[in-house]
């Protein structure tokens, strides 16, 4: 099949357009509601951007495990693990980078593990860890198992995680932040110089256990993708001929009612094992899978069928076209740029105060604006973001893409 599927692109590029804005803001302390991750329970709209990136990596996974399948085994595993191991390298790399930090007037190392704060190290997991780990294990599923197979080992796995965080968890409330039992499985395995501390507390929002239930993630949209395939989408929402459009009633219509199906599951189980993306829950699952079904079902609407193709799709079709590159950038750029300091007067404790390129930006274009601090903040995401999708636009221009 040669004909590019064009929502693809555009799904799985907004993702990665919002991933970036929520991940730049102009300051952490004032972000509107909407752009902030849920503080433990319950879902808000950030909270769908990497499930939703999840989806397409199991959406496109559909258009290539057959090609794998017809290659054998040995094509198959030289490419997943050549395509592991590369991502969560890259995922490493972006948590050491830039190697050096400043401490005082200096510039130092930054240490595996700090020779003076054993607790304190370089971070293992991550989202492209996450990324890689699950798109691993997701693609041995689809490439072994048929389609009715995977539902029930997807069933399987969401009740098997279920089951663990309820019954290897603290008492009382093992979906808690203190009783969750991923955390000390991680501190044992990764150790305490290496989990994520950003929540005040040893605790990593990518752990080791909460990867499991994002396979079935992958899994869910690698079986969307092949739904898609086998009603022969592309042929006729790419034909001119009226009476080929016949088959999107069947094909939208069993898209949008999955997807309501598996919200109203996520929902229903959500009484008992609740929505929280920190510790990646089944019922999480099940919602926001629900919700990226109906999503790429109105854009396949909109786009293919309706033939709706405007700046806004184009614009987020770029971000798509070079996903990985431009989100290991819009994290490498603004690190390299701290590095290269301003003085910026004295600060209040009589030293000597510096700035960064990027920070005067914010401090003296963005943070100035009139209306609330979000606005300011939310205006400097937004500057950010158009500088990705200017790089993003030239390499497309020049049929640059960056792939692993």
């Amino acid at each position: 099949m040669k004909q590019r599927y064009y929502s693809l692109d555009v799904f799985r590029g907004a993702t990665v357009a919002l991933m970036i804005m929520v991940n730049n803001p102009g300051t952490w302390s004032h972000m509107f509601a909407p752009l902030k991750h849920a503080e433990w329970h319950g879902c808000s709209p950030t909270d769908l951007v990497f499930p939703f990136f999840l989806f397409a990596v199991g959406n496109a996974m559909s258009f290539v495990i057959p090609r794998l399948q017809e290659a054998g085994d040995a094509v198959f595993w030289k490419k997943v693990i050549k395509r592991t191991v590369l991502i969560f390298a890259i995922g490493l790399f972006l948590n050491w980078f830039p190697f050096v930090q400043w401490t005082g007037d200096s510039l130092g190392w930054k240490h595996w593990v700090n020779p003076d704060h054993a607790e304190k190290g370089i971070r293992i997991l991550g989202v492209l860890q996450r990324i890689a780990l699950a798109y691993c294990f997701a693609s041995i599923l689809a490439y072994y198992f048929k389609e009715k197979t995977l539902i029930w080992i997807s069933a399987f796995i969401l009740l098997l995680y279920w089951a663990i965080c309820a019954f290897a968890g603290q008492a009382g409330d093992p979906y808690s932040l203190a009783g969750w039992f991923g955390t000390s499985l991680d501190i044992q395995i990764l150790g305490m110089a290496h989990v994520y501390k950003g929540e005040g507390v040893p605790f990593d929002p990518e752990g080791l256990m909460s990867t499991l239930p994002t396979i079935v993630q992958v899994v869910f949209g690698y079986l969307v993708g092949t739904y898609i395939k086998k009603q022969g989408q592309v042929d006729w929402l790419w034909s001119k001929v009226p009476e080929s459009k016949e088959p999107h009633f069947k094909l939208l219509s069993g898209l949008l009612v999955t997807g309501f199906i598996l919200v109203v599951l996520g929902w229903i189980w959500s009484l008992g094992f609740p929505i929280n993306k920190k510790i990646w829950t089944s019922s999480y699952v099940l919602y926001t899978v629900g919700l990226g079904t109906m999503t790429i079902a109105a854009m396949i609407w909109f786009i293919e069928v309706q033939s709706v193709k405007n700046t806004l799709t184009k614009f987020f079709d770029v971000f798509g076209k070079n996903p990985l590159f431009i989100f290991v950038l819009s994290g490498v750029l603004p690190r390299l740029v701290e590095l290269a300091r301003i003085p910026d007067g004295v600060g209040e404790n009589g030293e000597a105060a510096y700035t960064n390129a990027f920070t005067w930006f914010y401090t003296t274009i963005c943070k100035p604006l009139p209306g609330a601090p979000e606005v300011g903040s939310f205006a400097y995401s937004l500057c950010f973001l158009a500088l990705m999708w200017v790089i993003c636009y030239y390499l497309d221009k020049k049929k640059i893409y960056v792939k692993v």
